[in-house]
């Protein structure tokens, strides 16, 4: 409790500033900003505003890169969006606190509260399984796992892990409404995570899990999927790879590279060897999952 409450207070008072924040203070306000050029100036306004004069100069100056094009160059900008709005809940959420605080506040209050339910769920998780004893070893992972990186960053990743523990949480104690609802929101706010969604409801099925909460979950969550995609503008899932795995592309505007199954691998494998040299919650995956069937070789049953 005291790491969560230590990781709430370091997101507030030493956020990072990433360039993602741009385009989701975009999102938020499209409905306010109709003019392109108007949408793009109230962004890089805002974050030069809430954020270091370094911290700044280093979002819009990579000396003639992506970030200094980008600055100067508001209809490239614009066509960025899609791949952003889709992250709806997240942009409501952003929009609403942003009547109460200023935008950037807004988005470290986000962060703050998006630690604190995670580091509850978790709590919560363990008091239900008698294993309060175990919160030092949580924390600890927590810590390989550069939880604190995940939860300064302002994104909504932390707040789809949170959302999506929850629902994980829900669905082990038979709460089958609380799993689907949580379990949607959790894609709502990274629609990607319809991924994660698809497996588990895989394995759900492949196990004869009675989970109707769960698979309800999923199901809603595949339906909006299209229509949010729809809705939001969406370039797709290749060009969207492409753009992020790939090459950055300038102007997504009608960006529709063929598929390729080469190009597909060299992005796996890149991204694969990225994860493995670069972020450690790989190796704590690996040695959870050799915990977990040592655990249960040893005859403790970890449901």
């Amino acid at each position: 409790a005291l790491y969560i409450v230590l990781i709430a207070v370091t997101t507030w008072c030493i956020p990072d500033a990433n360039w993602d924040m741009l385009p989701y203070l975009a999102i938020a306000e499209e409905g306010t900003y109709r003019d392109v050029q108007a949408l793009h100036d109230y962004a890089y306004g805002t974050v030069r505003d809430g954020v270091s004069a370094s911290d700044y100069k280093a979002l819009i100056d990579d000396g003639g890169g992506f970030r200094s094009h980008m600055a100067g160059n508001a209809a490239d900008f614009h066509s960025l969006l899609g791949m952003y709005r889709i992250k709806f809940l997240y942009a409501e959420i952003l929009s609403a606190m942003s009547s109460i605080m200023s935008p950037v506040e807004a988005m470290r209050a986000v962060s703050v509260l998006s630690v604190l339910l995670f580091g509850a769920i978790a709590l919560l998780w363990l008091r239900s399984e008698s294993a309060l004893a175990l919160a030092p070893v949580a924390g600890a992972v927590l810590m390989m796992a550069e939880f604190s990186d995940a939860a300064r960053a302002a994104t909504p990743d932390l707040l789809c892990s949170a959302l999506f523990l929850g629902g994980l949480f829900a669905y082990v104690r038979g709460r089958e409404v609380a799993a689907a609802i949580l379990l949607f929101l959790a894609f709502m706010a990274r629609p990607d995570s319809i991924v994660f969604l698809a497996i588990f409801a895989v394995l759900l099925v492949g196990y004869r899990q009675k989970a109707w909460g769960a698979l309800a979950g999923f199901a809603a969550s595949l339906v909006a999927y299209f229509a949010i995609s729809h809705w939001a503008q969406h370039p797709g899932w290749w060009p969207h790879l492409w753009f992020s795995s790939i090459e950055q592309h300038y102007n997504m505007d009608g960006f529709d590279p063929p598929f390729s199954a080469a190009a597909y691998l060299r992005a796996f494998a890149a991204s694969l060897v990225r994860a493995v040299s670069l972020n450690s919650w790989v190796g704590i995956s690996v040695l959870a999952l050799a915990g977990w069937y040592a655990a249960s070789r040893a005859g403790f049953k970890l449901d």
